[in-house]
Order: structure tokens, then sequence, then C-alpha cells
């Protein structure tokens, strides 16, 4: 038996979930969703009363009917759902969407989303604490490569008049690193960016006069 694993949360979710979650990692992000032939007409879920539904996931379905009150036949498939309805074997699919261009490449669509899933680090409930020592010394390094994700470190030059209004603009962790330069109107700049806002910012930085710019990735970050 392993002590700790990745897996989708549909899976820990469908398995019953009898390992412990430790970690939501936010990579892998899909949903699972219930899908009809495209030209039937949906009025809402009551469309899916005495419908055969063809599934990889039959407990989540499950459930998922009954708090809506709804019988159906389930027919279960370890995979290729989405061709089901196409050769005669079910009226709908219960499965994994993510852009939903498998869908439509089976003349479906998505009608119910039940759940959404991501992948998940479980753990066996009854690891040791020499085990539990090491898993928290993993999470720590998750943590750093996580916090990294999708931040640019920024270096610049900037006349020192124009500090406070760039600070505004790198706000960083807590504050920008501020170092004198030699010429001694002018400081370098130090911080930590979005990079998602990256040309938004170097705009501006620039109209403040910033020279020099520099961006560097960055692999690792602890907080």
């Amino acid at each position: 038996m392993a002590d700790v694993g990745i897996v989708g949360e549909n899976e820990y979710v469908e398995k019953g979930g009898e390992a412990r979650l430790v970690k939501r990692l936010g990579f892998s992000k899909c949903r699972i969703s219930l899908a009809i032939p495209k030209d039937e007409d949906y009025q809402g879920v009551q469309w899916f009363e005495g419908k055969m539904i063809a599934t990889s996931y039959p407990e989540i379905l499950k459930k998922y009917l009954a708090e809506h009150g709804i019988k159906a036949e389930l027919h279960v498939i370890s995979g290729s759902v989405e061709i089901a309805p196409g050769i005669g074997l079910a009226d709908a699919i219960f499965d994994i969407v993510s852009s939903g261009s498998t869908l439509v490449s089976n003349q479906l669509k998505e009608v119910e989303v039940v759940m959404q899933s991501e992948a998940l680090l479980i753990a066996n409930n009854s690891l040791s604490e020499e085990k539990l020592a090491i898993l928290d010394e993993l999470l720590f390094r998750f943590g750093a490569i996580q916090a990294a994700e999708g931040k640019k470190y920024v270096l610049l030059n900037a006349p020192k008049e124009n500090v406070d209004q760039i600070i505004e603009i790198l706000p960083g962790m807590k504050s920008p690193t501020v170092t004198p330069l030699a010429q001694g109107d002018w400081v370098s700049i130090q911080s930590v960016i979005s990079e998602k806002h990256f040309w938004e910012i170097i705009g501006r930085l620039k109209s403040l006069r910033a020279e020099g710019i520099l961006i560097i990735p960055i692999e690792k970050m602890i907080l």
C-alpha cells in the first residue's frame, strides 16, 4: 500500500475517499458533467428520468441522481464513454469534461456540471511519525514551487524622485528593495511582479523613467 499519492479528485470521490486529503494541487482541473445528444430539447434534470446513462463514475452519478429524485439506468464503461450515445449503448453520458471538444466531436452537449475536479495529494491514514515528517517537508517544497507560479523577479534603475510612484506599482511580497546607486539621484529597485499583468506594469514603469529593466524567472519562492 502506498504512503502518499497524487490522484484526480474525481477518482478520490468515486473510490470513497478512504485516504486522507492532504492538499489540493491546483492543476489538471476539469469537471464531471452529464451530456446528451446535441439535438435533444433539454429542459432540466428530469430529462434523465428512465434514461440509460453511460459512465466510468457510477458512485458519483448515483448520489447525484438520488439527490434529485431521478431514477435512471447506468451502463458502466471504462473508456471512450462519449461514443456510447452514437452507437446506441446509452441515451446520455456522465464523464470528465475539460475543453468540451470531445463532446462536440461526438455530437453531444454538456447540460449539467455535477462536480469540479483537480489533482489532489492524498496520504495513508496510518503514516508513522517519521513519514509524517517527510510529508511535511514535501508539502513545504510543493508550496515553494506553487508560490513561484506566475511570478517574475524584476530589477530596474529609476530616478529617486519617482520611487514612491514606482513602489505603488511594485508592492512586492511586503515591499520592494530600494538600493542607492553611485549616481546619487538614482536608485536600484527589486521586486516580484505577476506575469499576468507583466506588460501593463512594464509600460507604467517606463513612463516613470525606469531603465535597465531586467525580468528574471522565479523557480521557487519561500514565503
